[in-house]
């Protein structure tokens, strides 16, 4: 008798592709939420190895605050462009421009928060009932209290002391006019399973996670990326260090850390080392001890 076994990533690779397959087989118009992070790569990867040699059936859904990163917005349409699949784009700055949601004013302005309207009218527009993100339980609080299959009502908020039970890898995916699911196939994952199969894969991920120079402030705790869109307090000044970013945002809350890890050999050692959570350095994350839950029950990511 062989003895056959998967190793630690193909066992999570193999319960990911799992769930993915199970939100093609119980819903009409599902979708990936794609941040043109690491998270979202990978899921978009396995959704890509799970109806292979047939394209990915079903589209990417990205709401773009009009703050991302540059090296964030050309990676994104780049790999659209070599997976041929549909790119669906909400857009934060047409949601304000219509008067859904309102900018946000002061030194610490974000259009963060705002996301969330976009996101909620992007996926009624498409009539979406089940979108598929990158989120793990290791990430946040928050997130940690999620299931695969996340129950949204018609208002497309969460709750999170009325989630369905998971037993035997049965995933309840009934839903009434309106609701829809957030599904996170790569839960179990921590960040050193995403870069081991990153490696493991050979995946392309934009340039931001790799240590480069940069002109920097110093806020919070944290090095935030100099741009058009930070407003400089008086004590601030704009210096230059080698930074890398270990989680991808709204370019006026994502922190970065300094860093010599230029290579995915030099990242794995440098996460394996650390003791700060990958979005410690996320200032969204700092605004309440209960920020990303209370926005995720008014229908964030």
């Amino acid at each position: 008798m062989s003895n056959y076994s998967l190793s630690h990533l193909k066992e999570l690779e193999a319960e990911a592709i799992f769930v993915i397959r199970e939100v093609v087989a119980q819903f009409e118009w599902p979708a990936i939420l794609f941040s043109g992070g690491k998270d979202s790569i990978v899921v978009t990867h396995l959704a890509r190895k799970a109806f292979f040699p047939a394209k990915i059936p079903m589209p990417l859904i990205h709401i773009d605050t009009g703050h991302n990163f540059p090296e964030t917005i050309a990676f994104r349409d780049n790999l659209v462009k070599e997976l041929g699949v549909q790119l669906i784009v909400g857009s934060v700055q047409d949601s304000i421009d219509k008067g859904l949601v309102k900018e946000e004013a002061g030194r610490n302005a974000t259009r963060n928060a705002l996301q969330t309207a976009t996101l909620l009218d992007t996926i009624e527009q498409n009539r979406i009932d089940a979108a598929i993100g990158g989120a793990r339980r290791d990430e946040e609080k928050a997130r940690a209290k999620e299931r695969f299959f996340s129950h949204r009502d018609d208002f497309g908020q969460w709750d999170p002391k009325n989630q369905r039970p998971e037993l035997w890898n049965l995933f309840n995916g009934r839903k009434n006019m309106g609701e829809h699911f957030r599904i996170f196939p790569i839960s179990n994952w921590t960040e050193m399973d995403i870069w081991q199969y990153i490696m493991t894969e050979n995946l392309s991920i934009p340039s931001l996670y790799f240590a480069h120079q940069r002109d920097v402030i110093y806020r919070d705790d944290a090095w935030l990326p100099m741009s058009e869109h930070i407003n400089l307090r008086d004590e601030e000044e704009v210096v230059r260090k080698h930074i890398r970013f270990r989680t991808l945002g709204d370019i006026t809350i994502t922190g970065g850390v300094e860093s010599d890890a230029d290579t995915l050999d030099k990242i794995i050692l440098e996460v394996a080392a650390t003791r700060h959570t990958e979005r410690g350095n996320r200032a969204d994350d700092k605004r309440s001890e209960t920020s990303m839950e209370d926005r995720k029950k008014l229908g964030y990511f």
